[in-house]
């Protein structure tokens, strides 16, 4: 199987697991820890384009785990977090697996959020070394073993 059909895969398969646990993830703590984790993969390499902000953002307000939230309130911490990545990336991660952090209380939560930071890095086919490494360091944020995750 090529790695693009592998990823995609993977993707569809977190989603489809993410759906399932929706009625469970309703904290305040999933929704910014999974916010947290939406702009790290948008910023993994450093820097942001606005087709790669406007799709990511996207694929927060069409999530359907995320529906659970009001959209205009997800963009607004997603922007936050994105914010602080793009001014001082190196001091903004530092923030934003704060945020992140937030989900390490409840297993299915940091799972779900590891799982939504996976589907957001393979939605566009392409879930780069980058990308799986700051989804690996929010891993370790959360006690979880990345290999749990094939990362």
């Amino acid at each position: 199987m090529a790695l693009w059909d592998r990823i995609k895969e993977s993707a569809t398969q977190m989603q489809t697991q993410l759906v399932a646990k929706k009625n469970d993830l309703k904290s305040g703590a999933f929704r910014d820890a999974s916010m947290a984790m939406c702009a790290l993969v948008a910023a993994a390499d450093d820097t942001i384009d606005p087709a790669e902000r406007q799709r990511v953002a996207q694929l927060i307000a069409t999530n359907e785990v995320l529906q659970n939230f009001p959209a205009d309130d997800l963009r607004r911490r997603f922007e936050e977090n994105l914010n602080k990545l793009t001014t001082d990336f190196a001091f903004g991660k530092v923030s934003v697996l704060q945020e992140v952090a937030k989900a390490k209380k409840k297993p299915a939560e940091a799972r779900a959020v590891i799982q939504i930071g996976i589907v957001i890095g393979g939605a566009d086919g392409d879930f780069d070394k980058t990308e799986q490494a700051v989804v690996r360091e929010a891993c370790y944020t959360l006690d979880l073993p990345p290999h749990e995750f094939d990362l």
